[in-house]
């Protein structure tokens, strides 16, 4: 290889990995802002119960935007922390609940009647 085909090769791989670093840095802060977007301190989010599976710990939440993980409002399936909590609830009923990441999945900690 001459030379100057080194030094080209050389500055072509530089020129990558500097190109590369804003992508890299994006597609990470997408990845946490699902758990905590910036300093946020996580607070309730309003939604309605659309279906409750006590079996499996779980309850399908027609949410609002979840402001402290920075997602949208959607219908989506939580794990409850607490399957007790599953009890006090029925599906069609309006909500306030608190959902954080926990072992990788989003948990509902708290479910309050709305007001």
């Amino acid at each position: 290889m001459k030379p100057s085909s080194s030094l080209l090769v050389a500055s072509a791989i530089a020129l990558s990995s500097v190109l590369s670093a804003p992508v890299l840095a994006q597609a990470a802060a997408d990845q946490n802002g699902m758990e905590m977007a910036g300093n946020t301190a996580p607070g309730m989010t309003e939604g309605e119960v659309r279906k409750i599976d006590k079996a499996a710990g779980k309850l399908t939440i027609k949410h609002g935007e979840i402001k402290h993980m920075d997602m949208p409002g959607m219908t989506m399936v939580f794990v409850v922390k607490d399957t007790s909590m599953l009890d006090k609830i029925n599906a069609g009923d309006k909500i306030s609940f608190m959902v954080i990441k926990e072992n990788g999945k989003l948990t509902v900690t708290d479910i309050q009647p709305a007001q």
